[in-house]
């Protein structure tokens, strides 16, 4: 295999374009407008390149690296958040975190099998030029473990995607094509995938496919090994958010497959139809703006999102995760992405519940990035005002919440 730095590519390739969709009829759903046609652009096939054999020992010492790195990599920490009010209660609070991972986010994960699920499928080779849509955190991701193959990669993203995602993605070789909107990233990277004869990733379908659910060191089954030695050792709940569906896809098939009690709980961002999709079944609907958040809530039903897999929602909206975040950050002496706020948010609703009705037991949720990434966004009062952002109010509400053990709502 040639060194990864005999292939280095850096440098941003922008690009912008429109995508249009069909005509469709609207209804109003909670004051949400949703379209309930089916895009233009339909689902792309997990690739457009061809296999062909003939090079199955640059396939086995791709794989061969791959495994490698992780093998070096550590686990991640898992912490318990200090909050008295709830552990008088019997209700203790944790984080894993996702963020230690070598690229920096949960993402790390998926790229990883991502990658191995191209690999084993005969679809990645060793002049394969690869493309994700992402709205960040996975592209990083991906082109970490693309330098390491030394295999050119490209991520089409929205432009609104932070400046600090965008420097990741080029330091690791990658490029970064814009469009105007997330929506239009899949159809996007399908066409220049088609184009060259590359590889398109597709994450929101091939998430909850290539990850192995039944445990081999999924998050589901270290956050599982790490309790072990707590007091509520089986968690009462595992809360996580959805941006292509796959995390909580493998979790909530692993919580099967081991006959578990813990439930599980998706939190959903404002700009995004997973929450709504969950509570109807209806899996056309369709917005037309994307979620503020970055990584999380989508603007249709992605494949690897399973409803079914659900055992409770909730909706959180924009300005209650920010607030969240910078608690968290209070509570843990660090920054933590947009994400990890939504997640607790609903992670202290649902232990609000708990004491409410006498139950004891742990609630687990991931920080999926650092707040670092949103230097100049979540962590900025003047991207905060410029939006129509108070946060105030809601950070007091929060505190109340914390230090009462009690829903205000």
């Amino acid at each position: 295999m040639k060194s990864h730095l005999e292939k280095f590519r850096q440098g941003p390739s922008h690009g912008l374009r429109m995508s249009r969709r069909a005509s469709s009829k609207v209804r109003s759903h909670n004051g949400t407008t949703f379209q309930h046609n089916t895009p233009v652009i339909t689902s792309p096939p997990p690739s457009v390149c061809r296999p062909r054999s003939g090079d199955s020992t640059w396939i086995r010492d791709a794989v061969f690296e791959i495994r490698a790195d992780s093998h070096r990599s550590a686990d991640t920490h898992l912490f318990r958040v200090n909050m008295p009010a709830f552990q008088r209660h019997g209700v203790d609070f944790y984080l894993k975190d996702e963020s230690s991972h070598p690229t920096g986010s949960l993402k790390h994960r998926l790229a990883r099998s991502l990658f191995m699920y191209g690999l084993v499928s005969n679809m990645i080779h060793e002049d394969t030029e690869l493309f994700e849509a992402s709205s960040g955190s996975t592209a990083v991701s991906e082109a970490y473990f693309a330098r390491m193959l030394g295999l050119q990669f490209t991520a089409v993203m929205s432009k609104t995607v932070s400046e600090e995602k965008i420097r990741a993605i080029q330091f690791y070789g990658g490029k970064c094509h814009l469009v105007e909107s997330a929506s239009m990233a899949s159809s996007e990277a399908e066409r220049l995938a088609s184009e060259c004869g590359g590889y398109f990733f597709n994450q929101f379908r091939n998430a909850e496919k290539a990850t192995d659910w039944r445990g081999n060191n999924n998050i589901a089954e270290t956050i599982f090994t790490q309790m072990e030695k707590e007091r509520s050792s089986e968690p009462a709940w595992i809360v996580v958010s959805a941006g292509t569906g796959g995390t909580s896809a493998t979790i909530g098939r692993y919580l099967r497959y081991q006959n578990a009690s813990t439930k599980l709980c998706v939190a959903d961002p404002e700009n995004s139809v997973f929450y709504n999709a969950w509570c109807t079944g209806d899996r056309t609907l369709t917005l037309k703006s994307g979620s503020l958040v970055e990584g999380i809530g989508r603007p249709r039903v992605e494949e690897s999102f399973l409803p079914q897999l659900v055992d409770e929602m909730y909706k959180v909206p924009d300005v209650c995760t920010f607030a969240m975040m910078r608690k968290i950050n209070s509570l843990l002496g660090r920054k933590v992405g947009g994400s990890t706020g939504t997640n607790c948010f609903a992670a202290l609703q649902i232990m609000c519940n708990m004491v409410a009705k006498g139950e004891r037991g742990s609630v687990v949720s991931l920080i999926c990035d650092s707040g670092e990434r949103y230097a100049h966004t979540y962590y900025c009062d003047d991207w905060m005002a410029a939006k129509g952002f108070n946060l105030d109010p809601h950070s007091e509400r929060i505190d109340k919440i914390v230090n009462s053990a009690r829903w205000y709502s």
